[in-house]
């Protein structure tokens, strides 16, 4: 919660566990088979991850393999345990509310909790053959199965082991989730290319089966196949109320509380349960969107569950089943209730019915029904949680809807599927690039030796100036000199020594540190320095040559040095750096930048000052909007510095650094005082107290490494 919930009376209904309802009534789970028996103790999935990637970079390709393929089954084995228990100690261990009053009216609802507790536990630990705790993997671990990372390990695997089918797949399924990676389709068709056959059946190894059966539908739809069309959308249907439940189950897992330590959280007993299931509730809440939204994309597919409603209810009018047409007209008005075109259909199917038939006691569909009284229940929980509790919460829009399908009945009344869901554009969502700032450019380079080479225009975008001579051929070796005796590995990235590829090894180092090991002695105090100066020399540049009307500040500065690893850059593909944007979250999809988080929101202008040119690859690149067309190409050298506006105007990336060391200054700068670089400040602090001791203008009363 994003303020600290406080004990209220309103917190007794929050004790009460989520409505029931929402959905066709799931059947109950099989107890354990003799087959999971037999499977034995399940291996921690983060364990043999980390395996699969040690093997991988040590040149075990088949144990590479093995150890990935266990992973991603240990991953999915232990998603369906938690999914299935859940299910079983639903049935078995039922939450009755509270009964009556008097002293100890509340046990038995607590010991139903306990018990359900304990059920949870011991079916975990019975299906898994261990404890629970052994398979509660890292943030990180969990955000790279999340992004199919574990497929791009695999693919390359696959490669070297001569087993192009299976590489294809693993390439395809991890492209499905990274539609930003735009080198990874051009690896499926070398792979292609290197079997000398047409085409691979490309498979989705991560498909979710409510998407699949949509997309199945609408071809059919589209090519008036009516019949096919509904047992795909009917499927569909009964496959999205299955994985609503199993993402309202995973939402019971552990939550991260954004403002405390769940264990060292000192709250009452009644605040601390209120606190932990509005996050789960919440969670629970937001599966509409979870379960719109396709993988690799940001933004959901608009009005996705009613959709479904509004195409059955012409199909089956297409067919001649009047009732569930009406059945369905109804079930997407619960959605839309003020639809005039679905309205006008509900009078029409009525129109059609037999007389004597009663058309006022045909319902809209019971799984419709229940799922929307559920949302809405719980739409009024939330709200009345936060106003009594004081947090904040919005109620989003779930169906909004954008455009309309015009065919001779008006019928369905969304959006254009085949531009939208076939080939995943967001309708209605495309505004136009907005910076909030008057744009200028051309202002003076306040260096003599600096030169300009070319402006927006000549790089064909907006905001963006390429220039050399920032740096000397001295200082460029002077700085090359100072990253490897403080840079990390990892550093900057937590602690990933690959973040965004496993062909190239990433370190990095910030300007404390440099100062920090400055005056430790272990690097030349005098080169350190020059680190913080030249950064400060860019900002300068930066400001000046945007003619920004306010100071700009430094957001995050950091040396960063990508080693291109022996052995592995045949047939390389891939990016060193994925196509993106510094402060939005770029959706090639949908053609837009969705400024929110996890993006840097604040940043407003980035520059990249380079240390050298002795390597292979590595160029920089300016992309259109669909992270494929490449509107400009860079190739670093000592002293060339390319700076930017931070927004989705400006998407960018790196080529792969096939050969040798690529090194840079990246700085990252904002217009926002709130959002200034805390490093940087106390470097601030740091130069003035040298200075201060190296001119010897009045005695020292701070020592320097204090600050460090």
């Amino acid at each position: 919660m994003r303020e600290r919930i406080r004990v209220s009376l309103l917190l007794l209904p929050l004790l009460l566990p989520p409505p029931m309802w929402g959905g066709p009534p799931q059947p109950e789970p099989e107890p354990q088979s003799e087959r999971d028996c037999d499977r034995g103790p399940l291996q921690p999935f983060d364990l043999l991850y980390a395996s699969g990637v040690a093997a991988y970079y040590g040149g075990d390709f088949e144990r590479a393999v093995r150890d990935l393929e266990a992973a991603l089954r240990s991953h999915r084995r232990l998603r369906e345990t938690r999914v299935r228990c859940a299910r079983h100690c639903a049935a078995r261990r039922p939450l009755a509310p509270p009964g009556g009053t008097g002293p100890g009216a509340e046990l038995p609802f607590f010991r139903a909790v306990l018990g359900r507790a304990g059920c949870h536990r011991s079916c975990q630990s019975q299906r898994l053959g261990g404890p629970a705790s052994r398979h509660r993997a890292g943030e990180d671990v969990r955000s790279d199965f999340q992004r199919r990372v574990p497929y791009n390990y695999l693919q390359r695997a696959y490669l070297k082991l001569d087993q192009l089918e299976e590489a294809v797949q693993a390439a395809h399924t991890f492209f499905m989730a990274n539609p930003e990676h735009m080198e990874i389709q051009q690896n499926i068709e070398n792979y292609r290319t290197i079997a000398g056959v047409e085409s691979f059946q490309l498979v989705d190894r991560e498909a979710k089966p409510h998407l699949e059966s949509y997309s199945a539908a609408l071809k059919h739809y589209e090519a008036d196949d009516f019949e096919v069309a509904i047992k795909y959308f009917e499927k569909a249907l009964r496959d999205y109320f299955s994985e609503d439940t199993e993402c309202r189950i995973l939402c019971e897992g552990p939550q991260r509380f954004e403002e405390y330590d769940y264990l060292g959280y000192k709250a009452g007993l009644y605040e601390t349960i209120a606190d932990h299931y509005m996050q789960v509730l919440v969670c629970q809440h937001e599966c509409v969107r979870e379960l719109a939204t396709r993988p690799g994309r940001l933004s959901p597919i608009e009005n996705f569950l009613p959709l479904h409603y509004d195409y059955l209810q012409f199909a089956y009018y297409r067919v001649g089943d009047y009732v569930k047409a009406l059945e369905c007209a109804k079930a997407y008005l619960l959605f839309h209730p003020d639809d005039v075109d679905v309205l006008d259909n509900v009078d029409y199917y009525e129109s059609l019915m037999e007389d004597g038939m009663d058309t006022a006691s045909i319902e809209p569909r019971e799984d419709a029904a229940m799922f929307v009284k559920r949302h809405k229940l719980e739409a009024e929980l939330i709200k009345s949680a936060a106003e009594g509790l004081g947090f904040s919460y919005t109620e989003p829009n779930y169906w909004i809807r954008y455009g309309g399908r015009q065919d001779e009945n008006q019928v369905p009344s969304g959006v254009n599927v085949e531009e939208a869901e076939v080939h995943g554009l967001s309708v209605g969502k495309k505004s136009s690039l907005k910076i909030e700032r008057d744009l200028r450019e051309g202002g003076p380079l306040l260096y003599e030796n600096v030169t300009f080479v070319y402006n927006s225009e000549q790089l064909n975008g907006t905001q963006r100036v390429l220039l050399d001579n920032v740096l000397s051929q001295e200082q460029c070796r002077e700085l090359h000199s100072v990253a490897r005796g403080i840079m990390l590995v990892g550093d900057g990235y937590r602690g990933k020594t690959s973040p965004h590829t496993p062909n190239e090894k990433f370190e990095g180092a910030t300007v404390l540190k440099a100062l920090k090991f400055g005056y430790e002695g272990r690097v030349p105090l005098k080169s350190a320095r020059l680190f913080y100066d030249v950064s400060e020399k860019a900002r300068k540049i930066v400001e000046s040559y945007f003619m920004l009307n306010s100071t700009l500040y430094f957001s995050y500065t950091h040396l960063v040095c990508r080693t291109a690893l022996s052995g592995q850059q045949d047939r390389r593909n891939d990016l060193s750096h994925p196509i993106h944007a510094d402060n939005c979250l770029l959706d090639p999809e949908a053609n837009e930048c969705w400024k929110e988080p996890p993006a840097y929101t604040f940043r407003d202008y980035s520059a990249l000052l380079y240390m050298n040119d002795d390597f292979e690859g590595g160029e920089f690149i300016f992309t259109e909007m669909d992270a494929k067309t490449v509107t400009a190409s860079i190739k670093p050298k000592c002293g060339r510095m390319i700076s930017f506006s931070s927004g989705g105007e400006n998407p960018h990336g790196v080529k792969a650094v096939t050969k040798g060391q690529r090194c840079a200054v990246a700085l990252w700068f904002t217009l926002d005082p709130l959002y200034r670089e805390l490093e940087r400040i106390k470097a601030d602090e740091v130069i003035a107290i040298l200075d201060q001791e190296q001119q010897g203008k009045r005695e020292l009363t701070v020592n320097p490494k204090d600050e460090l």
